[in-house]
């Protein structure tokens, strides 16, 4: 069989496979941190494995006090290209049917099991694209490091632990996303609208949302008294108008939208937007919390996620439009407040997204609150290095590679020329998070592939 790097992976696929299982089998969920130990007991044995798998194969290894690991291709060399993936997983979760959560599983070509795409996969995609330069004797002129690390889940502390200390490659990727290339993340900003309350009319209070960062699906209104005249008049109408659910036991309401991530705000229906225009709809309301609901529902309008409402409204061509929505809703007795997120383009300044959203907020009599913005993340396209890596996935896949705009954060937004570049292809949904993971064998070996031809381009 002719030495190329596709059959040397095809003969390493079993081996692949068991490593894999090796990370597969370990609960990362994030624990209890104790000393020694920031991010727990499972953390922490995953990467011992992960670094024990490393050196195995020739690599040189080390432990950043349980935060990161490192693996060094060329130990002499500056790393030049850094690889960042990570270890740590999402908790297991309900609904598994394939196969238990760390009861990894090989099926008709398919691997099962919590972490095989989200990241302990690719992590061991790029390892095995870094054996296979290694074992097939290419000689790099620059270094590659695999940097494994344990808490992307739960915060990405581990990389900021990391880099205090070391100083990022020239070049940077992460196997943590999808194919073909992320080079452009949008900055990201929370808004609170608070403002004090006393309890006039017929509402108690109202509830919606669990997460800043999702639209909410269901909201929850209890009242002094509703009567079901009042009530069915505003449920008629905001059914109507709003394409949700509305439903009444005794004195508690409950609105039941459609969530979404607040990357893609326009794929939900807001519940807890969809509960003011309820509740402004009822005589029973009183007049102040009327007035600041109807502010609310001018700032945040039913199904405008641009944030126009706001004064936010931006656009680019390379990011694309600002997405804005209202996420946080609690109407308590002596308080209300609300939180939004914004997911911003490059465009995006302090002066025109921070600063704008202060004053029109203020404007309505709303305390305005935020930590500020989370500044967006670009590498330009036409980069040498940009280029290098879709000139790669193209001669591997055949397929045409092009630069991706995306309203989340990646693994690396915070390193500079850090670029997301799969290991998941494009429009392959492994159920990432979810019950029964999966990615295909095949799949995982061809962003091997992708990425052993990259270390060449980039590092010989």
């Amino acid at each position: 069989m002719e030495k190329t790097i596709k059959n040397w992976l095809l003969a390493h696929e079993e081996e692949f496979i068991q490593d894999l299982f090796t990370l597969v089998r370990i609960n990362s969920v994030r624990g209890e941190t104790k000393e020694g130990l920031p991010f727990g007991e499972g953390p922490k044995e995953a990467l011992d494995a992960g670094l024990k798998i490393c050196e195995r194969y020739g690599f040189h290894t080390k432990n950043w006090d349980n935060y990161v690991g490192t693996s060094d291709f060329s130990p002499e060399l500056p790393h030049n290209l850094d690889i960042l993936g990570h270890l740590d997983v999402v908790p297991a979760g309900e609904g598994w049917e394939v196969t238990g959560p760390f009861e990894p599983l090989v099926k008709d070509g398919i691997l099962y099991g919590r972490g095989v795409s989200d990241d302990k996969g690719p992590v061991l995609a790029a390892l095995y694209a870094m054996r296979a330069v290694k074992e097939l004797g290419y000689s790099l002129k620059k270094g590659v490091r695999l940097i494994m690390g344990t808490n992307e889940e739960t915060g990405s502390a581990d990389l900021e632990y990391y880099y205090k200390r070391e100083k990022a490659g020239e070049m940077s990727f992460t196997p943590d996303a999808e194919f073909p290339i992320i080079n452009i993340e949008k900055g990201a900003m929370h808004g609170t609208l608070r403002k004090n309350r006393t309890v006039e009319g017929s509402l108690l209070s109202m509830k919606a949302g669990v997460a800043v960062n999702a639209v909410p699906q269901k909201a929850v209104l209890e009242f002094k008294t509703l009567s079901d005249e009042e009530f069915n008049a505003a449920k008629l109408a905001v059914e109507k108008e709003c394409s949700v659910q509305i439903q009444k036991s005794g004195n508690t309401v409950t609105v039941i939208g459609v969530g979404a991530h607040a990357s893609t705000p326009h794929l939900g229906k807001n519940a807890g937007l969809a509960a003011l225009s309820f509740a402004v709809k009822l005589p029973s309301l009183g007049a102040e919390d009327r007035k600041a609901f109807e502010s609310v529902l001018e700032l945040f309008t039913y199904g405008v996620t641009d944030g126009s409402g706001i004064g936010t409204k931006l656009q680019d061509e390379e990011s694309g439009e600002l997405t804005c929505t209202l996420d946080i809703f609690e109407v308590g007795e002596k308080e209300m407040h609300f939180i939004y997120d914004s997911r911003i383009p490059i465009c995006g300044t302090k002066e025109n997204c921070e600063d704008m959203a202060r004053k029109t907020v203020e404007a309505k009599g709303f305390i305005f609150e935020t930590e500020g913005m989370v500044p967006p993340h670009h590498v330009p396209k036409d980069s040498d290095f940009i280029k290098a890596l879709l000139s790669c996935y193209e001669k591997v896949t055949g397929e045409k590679g092009e630069c991706l705009a995306i309203g989340g954060g990646t693994y690396v937004h915070h390193v500079e020329n850090g670029v997301a570049f799969g290991a998941i292809l494009p429009g392959v949904d492994t159920h990432m998070h979810g019950a029964d993971e999966w990615i295909k064998v095949k799949d995982l070996l061809l962003a091997a592939e992708i990425y052993a031809e990259s270390i060449l381009a980039l590092c010989c």
